[in-house]
């Protein structure tokens, strides 16, 4: 037996509050995560701080962890695509790229309010917006989104599922479009509750989706 089994042995044979203590003498030598050299803090004292912050600064931590989730999950579990760098202020999260060519994706997650999910006759809502607003040189709203600015559209269904691994998918030309602006992403965007022929848990069928050129318009609230 070596002598990292007998240590593991005798974990076993300590109370809660013991292996608590043991724990914690551990955590001086090894943190976390990179982010506790940074911020000069522990994991614990950042989770503190994220548990006492605003509503909406909780919204965007949940949409950088559905974007790490997506990266980790179902991008890096993929085969023949290499996620390629995105240079500049980019309208779209991660760009893929293939033997055929690139595919720019968008992540968004699942609406919620007041702490549950945002439900719509029947439907999940997304919303398609930037978080952000500001004017371009021409005078117009940036916060919208445009037609064409990302090829996919991810959005998880953590807030529903309570798994931050599940995603629904569409094709971006396939969104509904404002009705006073034919050419901008109407801003909440209905979601089923289970895939079908607009929507699909497989970012594969969704590829096949835009690269097939088919043209449709997904199902209103």
């Amino acid at each position: 037996m070596t002598k990292k089994d007998e240590i593991l042995e005798l974990l076993e044979d300590c109370s809660s509050e013991e292996r608590r203590e043991i724990f914690n003498h551990l955590r001086k030598e090894f943190p976390i995560h990179a982010l506790e050299a940074d911020l000069n803090t522990q994991a614990e004292v950042i989770l503190e701080a994220m548990a006492r912050s605003s509503d909406l600064t909780m919204r965007g931590i949940r949409g950088i962890i559905a974007e790490a989730a997506f990266l980790v999950d179902v991008l890096q579990k993929m085969e023949g695509w290499k996620t390629v760098q995105i240079v500049g202020d980019a309208s779209y999260d991660f760009l893929i790229a293939d033997n055929v060519g690139q595919i720019s994706i968008q992540v968004k997650m699942q609406r919620r309010e007041k702490g549950v999910p945002l439900v719509r006759a029947g439907k999940f809502v997304v919303e398609t917006q930037r978080t952000r607003t500001g004017k371009d040189a021409a005078g117009g709203a940036t916060r919208p989104y445009r037609f064409g600015e990302f090829d996919l559209l991810a959005v998880s269904l953590h807030p529903s599922t309570n798994d931050w691994t599940r995603f629904l998918y569409t094709v971006g030309a396939w969104m509904r479009p404002r009705a006073s602006d034919a050419n901008l992403l109407e801003v909440l965007q209905p979601i089923p509750p289970y895939p079908n022929d607009d929507w699909t848990d497989q970012l594969e069928t969704c590829i096949e989706w835009l690269r097939s050129g088919a043209r449709r318009t997904i199902e209103s609230f």
